[in-house]
């Protein structure tokens, strides 16, 4: 699990401890990350000795998710826009949902809170009703076992806490994401709303 998302090593852009990363945590990108890490803003899945896995949340695609998965299509939250979760493995699709109950439905596997992964092939009648929320993503970003770690050491993301789990994921507007993250979180990171891609130009 790898991607090319890197900041300049000269940018001490951190300036407070990040949190722990975890799974239900959010990875926030460095201002001078670029593409395909541009203003991302990551929900993490697991991080772990294997490595770690999430989705980006605020990049949705120009696609409707009919046209890849349409018995899905009328399940979804909002729009029915396939997102882009990641670089990783684009051909592959993986459902984001919230559940309103406190069990585990069957096709539907907890990462955090009410937050889970769903199985894509359970039949959508039977999970739906289970859910209040649900988004569609293609791909997903990954990194090796410690490359997270030593991404975060470099400056290129920040850890946060969601401030709604479900709010945050499903946000109705993913281009005000980033900024309206990195506002809530205060201090330095709150500075990174306004710091251009590029130091040498402030």
């Amino acid at each position: 699990m790898r991607h090319d998302g890197r900041v300049d090593d000269e940018i001490p852009y951190v300036g407070r401890e990040n949190l722990d990363p975890r799974a239900g945590r959010l990875l926030v990108a460095a201002p001078s990350l670029g593409v395909p890490f541009h203003h991302a803003v990551i929900l993490l899945l697991e991080h772990d000795e294997s490595g770690s896995l999430g989705v980006v949340l605020n990049q949705p695609t120009t696609l409707d998710v009919g046209t890849v998965l349409p018995s899905w299509r009328d399940h979804l939250t909002g729009e029915p826009t396939l997102y882009q979760g990641g670089p990783v493995a684009l051909d592959s699709a993986l459902g984001l949902a919230a559940t309103m109950r406190d069990d585990e439905p069957p096709g539907f596997r907890r990462v955090s809170g009410p937050l889970g992964i769903i199985d894509l092939d359970t039949p959508p009648d039977d999970l739906g009703p289970h859910l209040s929320a649900l988004r569609i993503f293609a791909g997903y970003a990954g990194w090796a076992p410690d490359q997270l770690d030593g991404e975060l050491e470099e400056g290129s993301w920040a850890v946060v806490e969601a401030d709604d789990p479900i709010v945050d994921t499903f946000v109705a507007e993913p281009d005000e994401l980033w900024s309206l993250v990195l506002r809530r979180a205060g201090g330095t990171l709150a500075w990174w709303v306004n710091c251009p891609a590029d130091p040498a130009l402030n």
